[in-house]
């Protein structure tokens, strides 16, 4: 019985000392959940369009399926990918495969940027200005590296 009493006697004690702390835990918690939403459908959905862009590319070049010969230059290195975005919309334009898988692999590397950014905006909803000042440095030097980084020569 003591162990029950000392949990009665401590409970309004806590609520006493963190006024609003079930409201923060709810606010948190909403939080945590539209994150783990946005990084599912972000995923998923790149997954869906990565598998969608090869079924047209074999729809479009059956033979792919049964020449090893005709499907080499498609997945060695230095293979006919978009490579800037004039190329990749053009594609999209057009219907081709590889345009499509490019546009789910630029998708599943958004997500996760696109989870900062939404941290940026669930951090000013839970009015925390030290990790709204920390995400929006995160992210804009993620934006950076995007802007000023290129891959391979």
């Amino acid at each position: 019985m003591s162990r029950e009493m000392s949990r009665e006697a401590a409970a309004p004690a806590d609520a006493v000392a963190s006024p609003g702390g079930a409201d923060q835990d709810e606010k948190v918690r909403k939080v945590e959940l539209a994150i783990s939403s946005l990084l599912r459908i972000g995923v998923l959905s790149s997954l869906l369009i990565v598998l969608a862009g090869t079924v047209v590319t074999f729809v479009h070049h059956p033979h792919y399926l049964s020449n090893r010969h005709d499907l080499g230059p498609l997945t060695k290195p230095g293979a006919e990918f978009p490579h800037t975005l004039g190329s990749l919309v053009q594609g999209l334009q057009h219907g081709q495969g590889r345009a499509i898988v490019m546009a789910g692999l630029l998708l599943l590397i958004a997500t996760p940027v696109m989870r900062v950014a939404f941290s940026v905006l669930a951090f000013v909803y839970q009015h925390d200005r030290v990790f709204v000042v920390i995400t929006s440095i995160v992210l804009t030097l993620l934006l950076v590296s995007f802007v000023l980084g290129r891959g391979g020569g």
